[in-house]
């Protein structure tokens, strides 16, 4: 496993954990909604970088898509 797959993994599962906890959701049903979401597809690009962010900030993103039903970088 190269060492971009490798941060990916770590992200994906501490983007789920934030998910079951802040939302207080089964580990099920987060699995199933992130590995559904744009932002699961966004993180696995490795153009786009994602790979090395900060969990708590691709978490931030994935919330931004559930809410308005697409990837929204409110920052910019």
């Amino acid at each position: 496993m190269s060492k971009p797959e490798q941060l990916m993994e770590y992200i994906v599962r501490d983007v789920i954990e934030y998910y079951v906890a802040i939302e207080k959701i089964d580990m099920k049903t987060a699995m199933v909604q992130f590995y559904n979401s744009e932002m699961f597809g966004k993180l696995h690009d490795a153009e786009t970088g994602l790979y090395l962010c900060s969990s708590a900030y691709v978490y931030d993103l994935f919330r931004d898509e559930i809410q308005n039903g697409k990837i929204v970088q409110l920052e910019i």
